[in-house]
């Protein structure tokens, strides 16, 4: 389904609202399985179109809105990477997608800012403390003690141990 989707956002130039418009609705066919609602649903999913169209161009203008002038480039460019096609690939699920980014990105070290951002998406997608130090687990011998013991500072941070001993050995940390 996905394999027609075209990168609708580069850096130069903005995107304008038609293409914001073309993908919030491809997201939305993606996510709901509908290419055309029932007569029943079509409010509800041209809401949701406007609504994530709205939302997309709100994010589009403040990610590059934020950053100093010189440096606005960047975040233009980290738009069109993170919400182009990336977003809409098919092959594995969310949750995994998710996983693996987290994964990544404790192994490249001194990313613990996007790390939180990956850990909290990792809980918005299903994936809980047990997952993520499942996987953290699993990275220790290819990534060593001080990256894992990063990872899990980002963990106990975001979702703290629910026994006093995780507690206190987060404390340590």
């Amino acid at each position: 389904m996905c394999r027609s989707i075209k990168v609708l956002r580069r850096p130069e130039p903005t995107a304008t609202p038609e293409e914001i418009s073309a993908a919030a609705l491809q997201f939305v066919r993606k996510v709901s399985g509908y290419h055309k609602p029932s007569k029943a649903r079509q409010a509800v999913f041209d809401d949701a179109v406007r609504e994530i169209a709205g939302v997309t161009d709100r994010l589009l203008k403040n990610l590059a809105g934020a950053a100093p002038a010189d440096q606005q480039h960047i975040q233009r460019y980290l738009s069109a990477n993170c919400f182009g096609d990336y977003l809409t690939r098919s092959g594995l699920d969310i949750p995994t997608r998710e996983l693996l980014t987290f994964s990544m990105l404790v192994s490249l070290g001194g990313c613990e800012p996007q790390v939180k951002g990956h850990v909290a998406a990792n809980l918005h997608v299903g994936n809980d403390r047990a997952k993520l130090i499942d996987v953290l687990t699993q990275l220790l011998p290819f990534i060593g003690y001080p990256r894992t013991l990063n990872g899990l500072r980002v963990v106990d941070e975001l979702i703290p141990p629910a026994d006093k001993k995780g507690a206190a050995r987060a404390q340590l940390v």
